[in-house]
């Protein structure tokens, strides 16, 4: 089915309901941190170190709330800053170890937490879910590059 092709408000139906499900299952997620917080580990995880400019710019806060967050994480043991060996002038911000592996337990635990609930589906439903997974994954990967630029 072409784009064109698509019924009158399907996306912003499907919209509607992606937004209302990104939105509930962040709700449900570990209030451990702030979700700006977690937001900017699973930033790092996914596309590396960044300087906090950069990392102010895709998490969408202002610079110097950005250095005051990667004060606490660095205090924290998630991050570390590092010099960049390309340009000795830049400090970039890495996930530790401790950082990845919160990163990777607060994943799985969003994943378990779905599995239940698709659990719950019919099959037919589990189906469609199936056959839209490639759609979802480009939505993801769309979605990924718009918000955080290209990787440094």
């Amino acid at each position: 089915m072409s784009r064109q092709d698509t019924a009158p408000g399907a996306s912003a139906a499907i919209a509607a309901a992606l937004y209302g499900l990104a939105t509930r299952a962040a709700r449900r997620l570990p209030r451990d941190m702030s979700l700006t917080s977690a937001a900017t580990l699973a930033t790092l995880d996914r596309t590396g170190p960044r300087r906090i400019t950069d990392l102010a710019a895709v998490e969408g806060v202002t610079q110097p709330a950005m250095t005051a967050l990667v004060r606490v994480m660095e205090q924290s043991g998630l991050v570390e800053r590092r010099g960049d060996a390309s340009d000795k002038r830049v400090t970039l911000v890495c996930l530790t170890e401790a950082g990845a592996s919160y990163v990777r337990t607060r994943r799985q635990a969003g994943v378990h937490a779905f599995e239940r609930l698709i659990g719950e589906l019919t099959g037919d439903e589990v189906e469609a879910l199936v056959a839209a997974l490639p759609a979802l994954n480009h939505l993801a990967e769309l979605e990924s590059q718009d918000r955080e630029g290209p990787k440094q």
